[in-house]
């Protein structure tokens, strides 16, 4: 099914990602956007899965306390219909959504609405992490931020986790992980 890539007012839609590690500043960076949309006065919606209830049940909240209202979800599909009339969407840890959040975006972006994601790319064992490869391919605009690695001060882009715990999904703090570079994160393989 063919959907016309503009609104009602004639406005084009688009995908941005913003990605990188834990303590990247993906999440400031996204609720950064959404203010400034806001006062733009934007109709503007965010959402995060339900199972992030890290610091807030409800509120989307950066690891430096920056807060947005948000509303969580269980599945992408709810996005869809939850951004009836709204101009731009936002959507924080969206590697743990579903394999349909790549269609959902660009069903948003293709009836002109503009979408921004953020999420890690990688897991904590340097692999691509839930729909975000997908969802990469399909930007229109990325934006990879770094953090600093806690072992050498060089910029770190892997999340290194510090705990035993070999779940793929693990919701922590710096105590459960921290962002390493390349080398000092791939030192664990020879230690």
């Amino acid at each position: 099914m063919f959907i016309e890539p503009f609104n009602a007012k004639g406005k084009k839609g688009w995908i941005e990602v913003v990605c990188g590690s834990m303590f990247s500043g993906k999440t400031e960076e996204l609720i950064r956007r959404l203010k400034r949309a806001q006062i733009a006065n934007r109709k503007v919606e965010i959402f995060k899965p339900s199972i992030d209830t890290r610091y807030d049940a409800v509120n989307v909240v950066s690891h430096d306390s920056n807060s947005i209202r948000s509303t969580p979800v269980i599945h992408s599909e709810n996005i869809l219909l939850l951004a009836e009339g709204i101009e731009v969407v936002g959507i924080d840890e969206a590697q743990f959504l579903d394999s349909e959040l790549p269609r959902v975006c660009e069903q948003l972006a293709q009836k002109g609405i503009r979408v921004i994601i953020a999420g890690l790319d990688m897991d904590f064992e340097g692999k691509p992490f839930g729909p975000m490869p997908q969802l990469l391919s399909i930007a229109d605009y990325i934006t990879k931020v770094h953090a600093i690695c806690m072992k050498c001060g060089d910029i770190a882009h892997f999340s290194y986790r510090k705990t035993a715990d070999k779940g793929k999904i693990l919701l922590g703090e710096k105590d459960s992980y921290e962002p390493r570079c390349r080398t000092c994160y791939y030192e664990r393989e020879k230690a």
